[in-house]
């Protein structure tokens, strides 16, 4: 089958594969409801979410919910949460989060993205990993990862995180949103790396306008055992 010529049926195509080669999408932050993954996500700006998945067990035995975190001591919140860095801005917005949680929902977290991102720490990217991870709702979340492959896959030639979301929610359906995003940011983790991108190990190889590899030759290179040979090519 050609490739495909088009950024959306590029997007489609990706979208297949890394379904087949990732078939559960998986958030990698540890995390048992909505409040946790909320307070998680907030803390891991900047760092990585095996750092996150360290500090947090301590963070939710000390402040289980909304209502205790509103009431935190800085300081304690501080020494817990330090080493995830910019530790004391991190540890105002988790309180003011909190406060506004108990304030403005009841102690819940709101499911709306207009209403998740007026909370302190959470901008759309934040908003959309608990939309779509904690409530199954439609988001896709615009990390570093998806902005760094959706340009190189040739997905979209935008910078703002914005604008590549609203791209790539164009390019799919909104059920495909959050498992889209979430598949992506492994690979990212995985293969597609910043800097040393490991392009014959991709299952996307052969889609990829970057890739390092000679053009000749190419064809063949690496499928994972369980790709099946199909393209978009619209």
């Amino acid at each position: 089958m050609g490739t495909p010529r088009t950024p959306k049926g590029r997007t489609k195509a990706v979208a297949h594969r890394l379904a087949v080669e990732y078939p559960e999408a998986l958030c990698e932050l540890d995390h048992e409801n909505p409040f946790q993954l909320l307070a998680a996500t907030i803390l891991s700006a900047q760092t990585t979410d095996v750092r996150i998945n360290m500090v947090t067990p301590t963070l939710f035995a000390r402040y289980p919910d909304a209502e205790s975190l509103a009431g935190a001591d800085p300081t304690e919140l501080e020494d817990i949460v330090r080493s995830t860095g910019f530790y004391q801005s991190k540890a105002r917005n988790l309180v003011a989060m909190a406060q506004s949680l108990v304030d403005r929902f009841g102690g819940e977290v709101p499911t709306a993205l207009d209403d998740l991102v007026t909370l302190a720490g959470v901008g759309r990217k934040t908003g959309n990993v608990v939309r779509s991870v904690a409530f199954g709702l439609p988001g896709l979340p615009v990390d570093t990862h998806v902005g760094r492959l959706s340009r190189r896959l040739g997905l979209t030639t935008e910078d703002d995180p914005v604008k590549v979301e609203a791209e790539l929610c164009s390019f799919l359906a909104p059920a495909e949103w959050g498992d889209f995003s979430l598949r992506t940011i492994l690979h990212g983790r995985r293969v597609c790396d910043a800097k040393k991108p490991r392009c014959a190990e991709c299952a996307l190889e052969d889609l990829c306008p970057a890739s390092e590899l000679p053009r000749i030759g190419r064809v063949g290179v690496r499928r994972s055992s369980r790709m099946p040979q199909v393209d978009h090519p619209a």
